[in-house]
């Protein structure tokens, strides 16, 4: 499916370095190790976007770009705050509909990521935590984020409830990326990436 109203595509994440990201992956990895994975699932995630249709592609970044940054992807800075304030900064850079999404899911597709909004408002991707891995809106409103408690069981149900008054369109339930045994799964679910690449050589050597 095309597009019939060009989507920016935004990712928000970390500089993937150690003791940064990841972090509850060690133990049983260590943290260049965590942070070795946690780049692989982001340029599993870019590759996916760059492959997929949109307007604009744009990268929210805390830190600095690495060689694992594609073509045609754009960087902005996150800015300061909490979580929700630089979800809904990341919407308010926005003039048309977009659609964000994290670092901790290297198993979306293009097709995942193909979102038409001719006849809904926004899109809800509810991940296994109890939080989400996207949230898409026709006409970026920061409002609709900003107050929502992150990082908790309850994440997901209160920015869900956010939308109640618009037209929403639910996405396939996921699992992030947090612990090894998630790392385990999400890598079963898409083999062929770097992500699960760079697991099966970890955990060889862990043998």
């Amino acid at each position: 499916m095309t597009p019939t109203t060009p989507v920016t595509l935004l990712v928000i994440a970390k500089e993937p370095r150690p003791g940064r990201v990841k972090t509850r992956l060690t133990p049983p990895f260590t943290p260049e190790e965590a942070a070795a994975l946690a780049e692989a699932a982001l340029a599993d995630t870019l590759e996916a976007v760059v492959r997929t249709p949109a307007r604009r592609r744009v990268l929210v970044l805390d830190g600095t770009p690495g060689p694992w940054l594609p073509a045609g992807v754009e960087v902005v800075p996150q800015c300061a705050g909490g979580l929700d304030e630089r979800l809904a900064a990341a919407f308010a850079g926005c003039d048309g509909p977009a659609l964000l999404i994290g670092m901790d899911t290297p198993q979306v597709t293009p097709e995942l990521l193909t979102v038409d909004f001719a006849d809904c408002d926004a899109y809800f991707g509810p991940a296994e935590d109890g939080g989400f891995w996207a949230l898409g809106l026709a006409e970026p409103d920061p409002g609709l984020l900003r107050g929502v408690p992150m990082s908790t069981p309850d994440t997901g149900a209160a920015q869900r409830r956010r939308l109640t008054r618009l037209r929403v369109r639910d996405l396939p339930l996921l699992r992030d990326v947090d612990t090894a045994d998630d790392a385990a799964v999400v890598a079963a679910t898409a083999p062929g990436g770097h992500f699960a690449a760079h697991l099966i050589r970890l955990t060889a050597a862990h043998r």
